[in-house]
Formats: structure tokens, sequence, C-alpha cells
């Protein structure tokens, strides 16, 4: 197998687009990446897509070719990856994986969605596919519901008060002030986070991530040939690793112990030779902050119960101990679900490139992107190095 480097990073700033089609959102991001690894479009053998909701939200389906075609990649061997809100860490892994294994040389990975097409009630709806659908969506679970039952029973067994979570938000909107791309560009208070409206008791607004639209690709090639395709720096991708649970909270022997989240990322640090403390960046799923304190213990930054004690110490802002949500997170970033995956990567990437701007973490060598389908049923992680 053939290590991979990342040479080409691209992505359009999470919003709502409304100006701007699901393609011509994949467009923008593959143009930009293709332009930043310095490569000609007839260079690419294969184009992977992130998508997790475009078949009920945009009545779109066969977006492989669909992009392929839009974007003037004739003939290119191209199509969706599905693996819910994993859906575009699991593309970047079939991407590795295709030049990896020798089967193409240079590959485009974009993650796309177009979420504000359609009625929240559809595009919540759509989410919900992620869950059990007998035994949770069909009797009344929506997806924030499910995460919901997560924050309450660990509040309940570890004694953890509410606000205990407000400084993954304040840390999250603080990143996003400096991010160009993120979606929301305004500080908050942990007044104001204990003042936001409920959702689905315990998470209010400021504990989810938004509806919104976004596209985000990397260009793939073997490490051996990146310096001669690139200006930039390339970045290694020293393991990818993925696991999976069950979808049902109710399967699980523990439900507040992700034990595809641990799995992942206990392969991922054997393939790269690491731990935990050898991680200068952890870029997580952060969609609601219950998942953050639990991906903090299941990757073995904390013991389980103490995922919310390093934010409420600071140790997760850019320049402390365990760096999350650097550019904003799914939450203030915004988490344009098939898309997530990449725009983590890429931010890692640019950690490791120098280009973070005032949320740069210092010397940064090494970093993890960890990206969730489900409540933990899927998990993709994978770590970069330079």
């Amino acid at each position: 197998m053939r290590e991979v480097s990342i040479i080409g990073i691209g992505q359009t700033p999470v919003a709502e687009h409304w100006d701007k089609s699901l393609k011509h959102l994949a467009y923008d991001a593959t143009t930009a990446a293709i332009n930043d690894a310095g490569i000609q479009p007839q260079q690419i053998g294969a184009l992977y897509i992130g998508n997790m909701i475009a078949g009920n939200v945009n009545q779109q389906l066969h977006l492989g070719a669909l992009i392929a075609d839009f974007c003037g990649y004739k003939g290119i061997e191209s199509y969706t990856v599905e693996a819910a809100c994993a859906s575009g860490g699991a593309a970047v892994r079939a991407g590795m994986m295709a030049v990896a294994s020798g089967a193409q040389d240079i590959v485009v990975v974009c993650g796309v969605e177009k979420m504000t097409d359609s009625l929240s009630d559809r595009v919540t709806a759509s989410l919900a596919t992620a869950a059990d659908t007998e035994y949770e969506v069909d009797q009344g679970a929506t997806f924030v519901a499910i995460n919901a039952l997560l924050m309450q029973r660990y509040q309940y067994e570890y004694k953890i008060p509410r606000d205990a979570f407000a400084p993954f938000s304040i840390n999250a909107h603080a990143n996003a002030m400096q991010n160009p791309n993120a979606m929301f560009h305004m500080p908050i208070t942990k007044e104001r986070y204990l003042e936001a409206s409920m959702i689905a008791p315990p998470i209010n607004v400021m504990d989810s991530s938004p509806i919104c639209d976004g596209a985000a690709a990397v260009v793939l090639c073997a490490s051996d040939v990146a310096e001669k395709f690139s200006g930039q720096k390339p970045v290694r991708i020293l393991a990818s690793s993925t696991a999976t649970d069950s979808l049902a909270l109710h399967d699980r022997h523990n439900m507040l112990h992700l034990s595809a989240v641990e799995l992942s990322a206990k392969r991922a640090y054997e393939q790269a030779a690491m731990g935990p403390k050898d991680i200068n960046i952890f870029e997580l799923h952060d969609a609601f902050w219950i998942m953050a304190a639990l991906s903090l213990e299941g990757c073995g930054f904390a013991e389980a119960g103490q995922g919310t004690r390093l934010a409420l110490d600071g140790e997760i802002a850019p320049h402390r101990r365990v760096p999350i949500s650097t550019r904003g997170g799914l939450k203030a970033r915004g988490h344009p679900v098939g898309a997530t995956g990449v725009y983590q990567v890429i931010e890692v990437a640019a950690q490791l490139r120098g280009e973070a701007g005032a949320t740069q973490v210092p010397d940064a060598k090494v970093g993890m992107a960890q990206n969730i389908g489900g409540s933990g049923a899927t998990v993709v992680t994978h770590i970069l190095g330079i």
C-alpha cells in the first residue's frame, strides 16, 4: 500500500446558499482544490462524492455522474459515498484507499450538501434516517431527541450541571470569528448560552449545529510524488480507519460509551504508531456538545464523565492541550452533513500548513479528524501529519 498525501484543499463558505445549486457548490469547492494542488482537470482519475440527504431534500441522486459531468471531468470513475453524517469522512477514506492501492494516481474527494432547499420538517425527517427507523424514528424520536436522551443520561450518571457544556459553545464561536468560511461570526457568553431556546431538553440552540449548505474538497495523490504537483506543503495521511456500532441506543451495552469512536481511534493510533498525547489538533464531530464530550472520552483525551472538564478548564482552546473546533466546528462553522467530514480534514490540513490565522495551533505537526454518522453508529478517523 502506498502512503497518500493531500496536495490540494478547497471549500465554499458554509451558509444558506439560495443562489447556488448543489452541483454549483461542488464545482466551486473542487475547482478551488484543483487550483490549490496545481494540477489540471485531465489528470484526475476519480471523483468521490460524500453526501447524505440529496435524495430526500434535493430529489437528486446519482451525484457522482452529475457532478463529474458538471465539472467537466468526462468519463472518470465517480460515485457517491453515503454513511449518514460520516459520509464526508467515508468519501475521504474511499479516495485514500483508491490511491493507496494503486488503482488511481490522483483523485478528488468532494463532500457537498444543500440542506436549505426544503422546509425544516423534511430536513429533520431526512436527518433522522441516520437513526434506527423501526425502533427510534417510528416511535417519534427525532435525531435531536436521541442526542437529548444521551445528554440527559450523561448529566444524571456523572452529576454534570447544565452549564458545564457552555465552554464548548463559547470556544467554537470564538474560533469561528476568525474563519471567513464559518456560518456564524458572533461571540457568545455563558449567559447567552444558558438563555438560548430549548429544542429538545436539555439541548438548546447553542448545543446544536445548524441547517446549512456547503461543499469542501481535497485532492489526493501518492506521497512519493506529491511534491511535484503542488507549491503547497503536502499533508500526509498517517492513518485512516472506520468502525461501526448499532444505530439504536437501546442496542448498546452502555450508551455513554461510544465503542465505535474508541475502536476507530484505536485503529488509527495503531496505524500511525501514536497515541492521544501525540495529537496537536482534534477536529471532533460536535454536532451536539454531548457528542464532543463523549468523543473526547472515547478517543482517550479524558476519562469517562470528564469530557466537559477539559472545556471547563480551558484546555480546548487553540493554544491549549487539546485544541478542538479550531475553525468553529460543526456548531459555529456549520454542519452541511455530507460535507462535514471533508471540512474537518481540510481544517486539520490547513493547521498543519500553518494557514489557520488567529486560531493557528502553535507548532502543529499532527492532527486528527473524526467524523461520526448517526449517534455513534459509523465513525471515520483520519490522522494527518507533515
